[in-house]
């Protein structure tokens, strides 16, 4: 028989012997009084997936697939199987609320797939080692200033207290203030504590006793699931804990230095990424930009910056957008910060031979709408997601580039190929974050002649595109301090952006000389906006100084 023939008749056979499973699936849910879910049509959570064991779930013929807060959806090929019960009864005395599912065996597979994408869980803080939720609730109640924050930290006696007593205060507070960075730094003769705020450090404590500090590391340690008695190399870690309604995770890094190890716990607070694109900062004219690329089936959106620019809650930001119930879309990352509802999340895990570009290879194979690579680091995953992007996908990525025009040059010294850059790219995104003034106690600043004539200057050469009577009657403000801001005088951070959309010229100069200087000009014919005089619009709205936008930008180029 014809070998294209003989794959065609086992395609179909396969595929009825598939559809026959999901009818027995149904029909045993409909008599055990559970939901029926058919895996291969829904997006399942790898965050999820993590809180089974991965053999634990092939005994009992079942699988996590959503976890939201402590609520967990388990689907099952029978719930009566005594593994299947022995897994849910696990998961309920570690106080998970379990919603059970039937689903068909090829479905389950098609899930037990995604383990190779998965570390083990860490375990959370609700077992063995527990911070008891009510307490962080009226601590971080309590403590809402930065102000209260030290006072709390420097009335605590660290002869008496316990390490979960002070890990509780300072999370507690550093949540309250809406901190993203906890930093213990180890020096000669006792530990300093400090908070990054909205982007800064600020010293809270500085005199917490090496005793005191060596048993609470011992204790972060032991929750972050990190080895305890390893002391000369760099660790990483994280735990979640569950403040209110939502699950908030901290992932932790330690490293050696010349005094003790010294630790990091970076917060990932879910509501960081639930803004919509405007709360981004985004200008209604930029907003057209990029809501056309959105709607494009396919093509590469990528967003440049540094660490801690505000790539991630971007490009989450774009994913809420477009995720529905018709659109599949499956994340690649490392690791995964946030849980977005409704995508399929995926982690890389070098160690084991899964890579960004392996990964991407794996992916492409799950037919997805959308695809979000975490980053694109080599040639090999740069002409994976290129190729992805051109054959009907739309692929989101992150590029550490210092603007937007310099993407291209990059992706060309990774080893893209030219060829393939000018068709690819939808858009271009370059971003960094300023601080926001605070609102309850800005004063307006003086500014001079020459400074006044200049912003007239650059107001009547912005592009067609942007509302300039925005911008005309503008007030210069400038910080003061209250307790709503700690006395800092800012509260809080905004974007600034720069878009750069794709344009015919652009596939023509890539394939000629693809240098910045030829890119910066086709950027300026086509009226891109650069991210200094996104953030000089901000100073005119009053959001921000010019202070923040020259820290950030440079000095401003009027």
């Amino acid at each position: 028989m014809d070998p294209g023939r003989l794959a065609n008749i086992k395609s179909q056979v396969s595929l009825l012997r598939r559809e026959g499973e999901e009818r027995a699936a149904q029909k045993l849910a409909e008599k055990l009084g559970y939901g029926y879910v058919n895996l291969s049509k829904i997006p399942f959570s790898t965050e999820a997936l993590k809180i089974i064991g991965e053999q634990e779930a092939k005994d009992g013929k079942l699988a996590a697939i959503e976890l939201k807060s402590r609520i967990v959806a388990v689907a099952a090929l029978d719930p009566e199987l005594p593994a299947a019960k022995k897994a849910i009864q696990g998961l309920q005395e570690k106080q998970y609320e379990v919603k059970i599912f039937v689903a068909s065996l090829s479905g389950l597979e098609h899930v037990w797939e995604l383990y190779k994408f998965v570390k083990p869980a860490v375990e959370v803080i609700t077992g063995r080692i527990k911070i008891e939720e009510k307490k962080m609730e009226e601590t971080a109640g309590r403590l809402k200033t930065f102000t209260a924050v030290r006072d709390e930290i420097g009335k605590i006696n660290f002869v008496t207290v316990s390490p979960i007593e002070l890990i509780e205060t300072v999370l507690a507070g550093s949540i309250s203030i809406k901190a993203s960075d906890i930093h213990f730094e180890a020096e000669e003769k006792q530990v300093k504590i400090r908070f990054r705020i909205d982007g800064l450090l600020h010293d809270v404590f500085t005199e917490l006793p090496l005793e005191s500090y060596e048993t609470l590391l011992s204790r972060l340690k032991l929750i972050a699931g990190l080895k305890i008695n390893i002391k000369d190399i760099a660790q990483d870690g994280r735990f979640s804990i569950s403040l209110g309604n939502k699950e908030i995770e901290i992932r932790v890094s330690i490293i050696p230095s010349e005094f003790g190890e010294t630790l990091v716990m970076r917060i990932l607070d879910p509501e960081a990424t639930s803004v919509g694109l405007a709360g981004l900062g985004i200008r209604d004219d930029d907003l057209v930009i990029v809501n056309r690329s959105l709607s494009k089936p396919n093509g590469l959106i990528l967003n440049t910056g540094p660490t801690g620019s505000g790539k991630t809650t971007t490009l989450y930001s774009f994913l809420r957008h477009i995720n529905n119930a018709e659109t599949k879309i499956i994340t690649l990352e490392d690791p995964i910060e946030y849980r977005l509802e409704g995508v399929e999340q995926t982690q890389v895990d070098p160690a084991a031979g899964y890579d960004f570009a392996k990964g991407l290879r794996s992916i492409v194979r799950q037919d997805p709408d959308v695809i979000l690579v975490g980053e694109i680091r080599d040639g090999d995953t740069a002409d994976i997601a290129l190729q992805a992007a051109l054959t009907g996908h739309l692929v989101l990525s992150t590029l550490h580039t210092n603007d937007a025009i310099g993407a291209i040059p990059r992706l060309i010294n990774l080893g893209a190929k030219p060829v393939t850059i000018g068709p690819a790219i939808n858009l271009i995104i370059a971003q960094r974050l300023v601080r926001k003034l605070c609102q309850k106690c800005k004063k307006p600043a003086q500014i001079s002649p020459d400074i006044t004539s200049k912003i007239s200057e650059f107001i009547s050469a912005l592009p067609a595109r942007v509302d300039k009577s925005k911008y005309e009657k503008y007030t210069v403000y400038e910080p003061a301090g209250c307790d709503s801001c700690n006395n800092f005088g800012y509260r809080g951070r905004v974007g600034i952006f720069e878009f750069f959309g794709s344009i015919p010229e652009l596939e023509e100069i890539v394939l000629k000389e693809a240098s910045e200087g030829a890119i910066r000009k086709l950027s300026q014919k086509e009226g891109m906006v650069t991210m200094q005089q996104d953030g000089i619009l901000k100073v005119l709205l009053g959001q921000t100084t010019f202070k923040e936008i020259e820290n950030t930008t440079g000095g401003i180029e009027w």
